[in-house]
């Protein structure tokens, strides 16, 4: 098969275990441009929290693209919305009386602003807002605007107290949204139309393409449906055995700069 694009993960994936993109990397991400492969960082962090990498990897303009919020929104590298799978404002309102009734931290992200009504802001909320590159706004749910475009919900907290979620989160609400965990210590929410495959594969069909021309890598549950769409699914060395026994191949760990690895061995000619 001949690869003619690469969607990729960012953390855990594109970026090696000191979040850091090494020049390996940008190195073999460069040649596969050369070469007219699209890359496409596939990612729960919204375009704000991409942009560095993308520059660095000298990616940009209105022909190339990034999926973002784990697959709410699909968009050029300018900022042109092609695909958006947002949350409505009833939404938000059940799952934060979840996180009430859960005990455990809660946000929403919107493309501009995290929005948090625990006014004991969660340490990961902060830590999530250095790392996208998003201010942090505290509002109590009754203050909270009803016409935001809410792209994802997150419970943000302590593994222990994650698992709890993950464990109690009622059978209604897995049906209603897309849930996926992204780290120990954070729970996804989104539209139930959006997903990394999902929205993978509509920008796919807007490029002429098909899946048989796209290779993806990821370590985390929310890179399983990217994985599980790919022509050619590849997991990290270091990803979750789920993510393993979905892909088709398992290259290096992010921090033997597997991303390079795999694109060396499976998409340059």
């Amino acid at each position: 098969m001949t690869i003619k694009l690469i969607a990729i993960d960012i953390d855990g994936t594109l970026l090696n275990e000191k979040n850091e993109l090494a020049q390996e990397t940008i190195d073999a991400v460069q040649a596969a441009k050369a070469q007219g492969i699209k890359v496409v960082l596939c990612t729960g962090r919204p375009l704000t929290g991409v942009q560095p990498y993308l520059d660095a990897m000298e990616i940009s303009g209105d022909d190339q693209y990034a999926i973002t919020f784990n697959g709410s929104v699909a968009q050029t590298i300018s900022g042109k919305v092609l695909t958006n799978h947002s949350l409505t404002y009833d939404d938000y309102i059940d799952l934060e009386s979840l996180s009430r009734k859960l005990q455990s931290h809660f946000q929403i992200e919107t493309p501009d602003y995290i929005y948090t009504a625990n006014k004991n802001i969660s340490a990961y909320t902060i830590a999530e807002s250095y790392l996208v590159r998003m201010l942090i706004r505290y509002r109590e749910v009754s203050e909270t605007p009803r016409d935001l475009t809410i792209s994802k919900a997150m419970f943000v907290d302590d593994p222990a107290v994650i698992d709890r979620v993950k464990a109690n989160m009622p059978q209604s609400f897995k049906e209603r949204f897309s849930v996926v965990q992204s780290a120990p210590y954070f729970i996804e929410v989104m539209n139930n139309h959006a997903s990394k495959g999902g929205t993978l594969g509509e920008l796919v069909t807007q490029l002429g393409l098909t899946a048989d021309d796209v290779m993806t890598l990821g370590d985390q549950g929310n890179d399983l449906t990217m994985i599980k769409y790919a022509g050619l699914g590849v997991a990290m060395g270091n990803a979750i055995d789920e993510v393993k026994e979905a892909a088709q191949a398992v290259t290096l760990t992010n921090a033997e700069n597997g991303v390079a690895a795999a694109i060396r061995k499976y998409a340059l000619q």
